[in-house]
Parts: C-alpha cells; sequence; structure tokens
C-alpha cells in the first residue's frame, strides 16, 4: 500500500539571518527633538505615515529601551554630554540617525554654541537633510538602517565579544594573581617582623632573669 509522502513542517534558515530579520523589523526608535524636525517625526505615527508597517511604532522614551537615536534639531555644546550620556546607556546593537541640517551640520545656527553636526559628539550612521525634513526622508533613512541591519553578521560579532570577554577574564585573573602574590609576600615579611620582635623579647627576658636571679 502506497504512503503519501508528508510535507515537511519545518525549514532551515542561517541564524544570521534570522536573527537580522527580527531586528531589523523591530526598530525602537528614542526621539531626542530639540527643533521642528521632532514636529515632523510626530508625523511618522499618523495613519497617512504609520511607522508601525516597519515595526518600529514602538517609541520608546528611555534610552534602555531603545536602538536607534533620532536626533532631530540643534544641538548646544551644553546639551552635548547629554546626547553623549544618551548613546551609552543605547542598547546593543544601536543606530544614530542625524535628522535635519541642524543635526547634520549645525544648519542656520553658526555660532559659538551650537554644534556643527552631532558627528562631532556620537557616531552617525544615516544622515537626513532638508530643514525640517519630511516624514518621508526618516522612513528612508529607517530602510537604510534595515540594510545595515541585514549585511551584520550576529556569529562574527558575538564571537568578537566573547573574545573581549575572555581577554578581559585573563586580564583580572592575572591581577589578582599578582595581587595575591604582592599580599603573601607581605604577610611574610609581617611574619617574620612578628617572629624577629618575638625572638628579641625573649632574649632581652633571658638576660635579664640572669643578670637578676
Amino acid at each position: 500500500m502506497a504512503v503519501e509522502a508528508q510535507e515537511a513542517n519545518f525549514f532551515t534558515t542561517k541564524l544570521d539571518f534570522i536573527v537580522n530579520w527580527g531586528r531589523k523589523n523591530s526598530l525602537w526608535p528614542f526621539p531626542y527633538g530639540t527643533a521642528c524636525c521632532a514636529i515632523e517625526f510626530m508625523s511618522t505615527e499618523t495613519s497617512p505615515y504609520d511607522l508601525s508597517r516597519i515595526g518600529s511604532e514602538y517609541v520608546r522614551f528611555t534610552p534602555r529601551q531603545s536602538d536607534v537615536l533620532a536626533v532631530q534639531g540643534t544641538i548646544t555644546y551644553k546639551q552635548a554630554p547629554i546626547l553623549k550620556r544618551i548613546y551609552e546607556q543605547l542598547a546593543e546593537p544601536k543606530w544614530v540617525i542625524a535628522m535635519g541640517a541642524c543635526a547634520t551640520s549645525g544648519g542656520v545656527y553658526d555660532c559659538y554654541c551650537t554644534v556643527p553636526g552631532i558627528d562631532n559628539i556620537i557616531p552617525v550612521d544615516v544622515y537626513i537633510g532638508g530643514c525640517p525634513s519630511r516624514p518621508e526622508a526618516f522612513f528612508d533613512a529607517m530602510f537604510e538602517i534595515q540594510k545595515k541591519v541585514s549585511d551584520e553578521s550576529y556569529m562574527a560579532k558575538r564571537k568578537e565579544r566573547l573574545k573581549e570577554q575572555w581577554e578581559l577574564l585573563q586580564a583580572k585573573t592575572a591581577q589578582a594573581k599578582q595581587e595575591l602574590s604582592e599580599y603573601s609576600r607581605a604577610k611574610v615579611l609581617e611574619l617574620k617582623e612578628k617572629a624577629e620582635c618575638l625572638k628579641n623579647t625573649a632574649i632581652r627576658k633571658a638576660e635579664f632573669w640572669k643578670e637578676n636571679p
């Protein structure tokens, strides 16, 4: 009796592909808005544009839950340390979009207090021109980041990260051994000094009782 072949209920793929597929369709932006480009960014959440089409509608206002920093507007030198700290707090892997002329080059505000482009503070992945930039331009920037994500190798980065962790562990182990060796030598010297002190005390007592029976 012939048995009909059943269709396979599984598929094979590469780990890099499946990880990058999940990442590029779940990019969570952190809007750092200081000027009119931030208003244009708000339009991306409305129904005519609908940022949820690319899985990025979940805008977060905490860097630890975001992986795309979208800087929109002028950045002053007083704001520079804040922007750098926010960038450092972003979840890895992370990307940066400079949205508009002010964020990319300082725009028309060429003065003593304005940073001439945020790439003087943090690395930038995608630049968007315009004053202000259109919502469509922000979508183009997100598509560019998706391409970057697709070209990344999760396994290669994981290998580099494990190598860095192993080197750090070796360095800490060597440091701990050195500190233990120094501590042991110090303790041995301390015990020798105590033994010598007790010996001298015993000799003096013996001489005293010998002279004063």
